[in-house]
């Protein structure tokens, strides 16, 4: 099916993992949720495996529509549902003892007065992507600048860093690097491939562990105090990371075929001590030959 691509171009990284696939004998279907038009009623699964790639509300909700009656999806959809939701994301890391902001949500700007008194605050639409819909509130009056929204937002801890982008990638245990330049059209850019200190690969790889992803990259602040993580995403775009095309093309293959398979359970955090109050928008397909 022919597909919507960004900028009229396909990922070059995508054309390359599904030409390696198709080579091994995989047979591959790919489309936008967008494009199409779907009877949810009469949605079924008819693919040994499906890849989610897009994060609109749309294709995840037909994700769920094919997770409901049995399909097997890359990442699983509930693993995408709660990362695409930045709310639950803040909770499990937090209570994951996995170095993230300080969040706060609510919905009327100006309660959040207070909090802007004490800490420099980051407002984000609480399934925002690509950066868009970000205020930095750096005096509690600005709050009341911002336009209302029945789109719940998150207020982060506004965490200081170098200015440059980390963007950390990961393939099942390989975790790779890239660094940019930080503004609002940075996702754009490939960036620089770059080491990873063993630091923050285990940071990256715990956050997979509690959110059940196998395809992902988390942005990484590498703060006075050490990385923390501020968005985590489901397969993301890859982009700078070199010859990564091959190793994606691995994953999905050994995924398809019951190699490896993705802990999908409800997330239970640990118990704590007390304490005081104080592109690509696509939807892909592979089955086996």
């Amino acid at each position: 099916m022919q597909v919507r691509r960004a900028q009229g171009r396909p990922s070059a990284i995508l054309v390359d993992v599904f030409d390696r696939l198709s080579r091994r004998g995989f047979q591959i279907a790919d489309g936008i949720a967008e494009e199409l038009v779907t009877r949810p009623d009469l949605l079924r699964p008819d693919h040994d495996l499906y890849v989610l790639k897009s994060h609109t509300e749309l294709s995840l909700s037909l994700a769920g529509v094919l997770h409901a009656h049995g399909a097997r999806i890359l990442n699983p959809y509930a693993s995408c549902a709660r990362t695409q939701n930045k709310i639950v994301v803040s909770s499990i890391l937090r209570a994951a003892g996995i170095p993230a902001p300080r969040t706060w949500v609510t919905g009327d700007m100006t309660l959040l007065m207070e909090v802007a008194r004490e800490v420099r605050l980051v407002l984000k639409p609480y399934r925002g992507h690509r950066g868009a819909g970000i205020h930095v509130i750096d005096r509690p009056l600005q709050l009341a600048a911002i336009p209302s929204s029945d789109t719940p937002r998150i207020a982060q801890e506004y965490v200081p860093g170098t200015g440059e982008d980390l963007k950390v990638y990961v393939v099942g245990d390989q975790v790779f690097g890239v660094r940019k330049p930080f503004s609002e059209t940075s996702f754009a850019s490939a960036g620089f491939p770059g080491p990873v200190d063993s630091t923050t690969c285990d940071i990256a790889r715990r956050c997979g562990a509690v959110l059940g992803l196998g395809l992902y990259g988390i942005d990484v602040i590498e703060s006075p105090s050490g990385p923390v993580v501020v968005d985590v995403n489901y397969f993301p775009g890859y982009k700078g990371v070199p010859a990564i095309a091959p190793i994606i093309a691995d994953y999905i293959a050994a995924y398809a075929l019951g190699t490896i398979d993705l802990i999908t359970a409800d997330f239970a955090p640990r118990p704590r001590a007390a304490q005081p109050h104080i592109h690509d928008r696509d939807q892909h397909f592979v089955q086996p030959a």
